[in-house]
């Protein structure tokens, strides 16, 4: 640091300002009208601090450029042997600031140069930092780096957790808890000690939840984008399995994807839902323009119904935003209520005999979306909910029956529901090709065979007048099954309007 920056920062540093004496005077400020003002407090202290340091040069050519986000210069600097872990006063060590920033670019390379990874300054070190600011791509690099998740800030002792808490970052406080973070670690705080009464005290109940249940072990160890487990069926070389890649990602589109193949309760396998849930979480991160951060995967002991209940009721409306895009698939066994009617999603842990209690209905799932400020919800379901067979299970001694998937809230909502057949018919799978049957052929109207009118886009009704003939010929061809996909909602929503790909935007492979 400079000279004159020495001097102020010792000077407005000072913690008694009155007994300070400098060259035989107190220490003033002077108004504009010349009178002597009260000595600032310690907030307008720093602020002063930051003017004097920026106007007088005395931050590094380093600690400049990350404060510029200039990735260039950062990268020149430390290359040339720039003090990687030299701090101003205000503003911390270069690391701590680019986490704050969120530039996860400038953060793996002061990283790849030495940079201290738990040092901090205040309030925050680098990891608490990212987690305030809902830095979710931060948070995970600092992690996979080594970074202490339990680590505390210099002041009060604040973790990352408890930011994460006290700002309402419930993907990043799910994400530190599933990644070991200790949650009854206290702060210095004497308002709100532990993570849980920061929670509690700005009102984020979700958050609160998920600390009771990682204090209760009871906390999930699936991450919303974690990997998919490889799946247990025999699985064929697929023309689809590779899919298009996008050059960017679209802001404000997220997506639950779900595919159970095993259950718990030792009911039929759902084959292949495993590996089709995995290829459509890569079909929207990589051709449909989704976000990895912004998409939950689901998998087999990783879909239970706390689960689904956790991702549909709490992680989409914490981040579904006015005017977003929501799309939902679910690829596994449905089943019936012979009593009521009503259709259910099976969860991993779900029963058939004991629908109403272990399964997920339908029309709460439709009710849930309803909910949302989305501008469009799809929800793609492979599988029926006759009990007949196929993709569906049902209570011993219990009859197939016919039913509906839709819902009257489809008729007058935003949601449209792509479902793998009629209510009384069977969806079968793919065994040639190592999918679900209806997957399958909407994977294929997605790589461009669904284009009709070669307007380089494909909307959902150009897939469904697609793929609908092909899974009625292919059923009955392979099967000697009667199976017709249904395209379900609200008629004043054209389908056309709900554009899943642009081939603009795609890199062919």
């Amino acid at each position: 640091m400079c000279s004159g920056g020495q001097r102020l920062t010792s000077l407005l540093s000072e913690e008694d300002w009155r007994g300070r004496v400098v060259e035989g005077s107190a220490p003033v400020f002077l108004g504009v009208d010349g009178a002597t003002m009260r000595p600032p407090n310690r907030l307008v202290t720093g602020m002063l601090l930051g003017l004097a340091l920026v106007a007088s040069g005395c931050m590094t050519p380093l600690q400049d450029a990350v404060e510029r986000g200039d990735l260039q210069a950062v990268r020149s600097l430390v290359e040339q042997g720039a003090p990687i872990n030299e701090r101003s006063i205000l503003l911390g060590p270069p690391l701590l600031r680019a986490a704050t920033q969120g530039r996860a670019d400038i953060v793996k390379v002061l990283l790849d140069h030495g940079a201290d990874i738990n040092a901090g300054q205040g309030n925050f070190i680098p990891l608490s930092a990212a987690a305030s600011k809902g830095h979710l791509e931060v948070v995970k690099l600092l992690l996979d780096r080594g970074a202490d998740i339990d680590a505390k800030s210099p002041n009060f002792g604040y973790t990352a957790l408890w930011w994460a808490a006290w700002t309402g970052k419930t993907n990043i406080a799910q994400l530190l808890l599933e990644r070991g973070a200790n949650c009854c670690v206290a702060s210095r705080d004497l308002g709100a000690n532990t993570p849980l009464e920061a929670a509690q005290a700005r009102g984020h109940d979700v958050i609160g939840t998920l600390i009771q249940q990682a204090a209760a072990g009871q906390l999930g160890t699936a991450s919303p984008v974690a990997a998919s487990p490889a799946p247990t069926s025999p699985v064929p070389a697929s023309d689809v399995d590779v899919p298009s890649v996008a050059r960017a990602a679209k802001p404000n589109r997220y997506a639950i994807v779900i595919g159970i193949e095993q259950y718990r309760n030792k009911l039929p396998k759902a084959d292949f839902a495993a590996r089709d849930a995995q290829t459509m979480k890569d079909y929207l991160t990589k051709t449909m323009g989704f976000s990895d951060e912004n998409v939950a995967l689901l998998v087999n002991e990783n879909a239970t119904g706390r689960d689904l209940e956790k991702y549909i009721e709490h992680w989409l409306p914490n981040r579904v935003e006015k005017d977003g895009t929501v799309f939902v698939y679910y690829s596994g066994h449905g089943a019936p209520n012979p009593k009521t009617g009503d259709a259910f999603l099976v969860p991993y842990d779900g029963d058939p005999a004991f629908v109403d209690a272990t399964g997920y209905p339908l029309k709460r799932l439709y009710e849930n979306l309803g909910k949302l400020p989305a501008k469009e919800v799809v929800v793609l379901l492979d599988s029926c909910f006759s009990g007949a067979g196929g993709r569906s299970v049902i209570g011993k001694g219990m009859r197939p029956m016919v039913l509906s998937v839709e819902n009257p809230v489809l008729a007058g909502g935003k949601t449209v529901v792509l479902a793998a057949s009629k209510g009384d018919q069977v969806s079968s799978t793919y065994d040639q090709k190592g999918h679900g049957l209806l997957t399958y052929f909407f994977l294929k109207g997605l790589r461009g065979e669904a284009d009709a009118n070669k307007d380089g886009s494909v909307d959902l009704a150009e897939v469904y007048d697609y793929l609908k003939p092909q899974v009625e010929r292919t059923a009955r061809r392979e099967y000697n099954n009667d199976q017709q996909p249904q395209l379900l909602g609200n008629p004043t929503i054209p389908a056309k309007s709900v554009r899943l790909v642009e081939w603009a935007d795609i890199q062919k492979p």
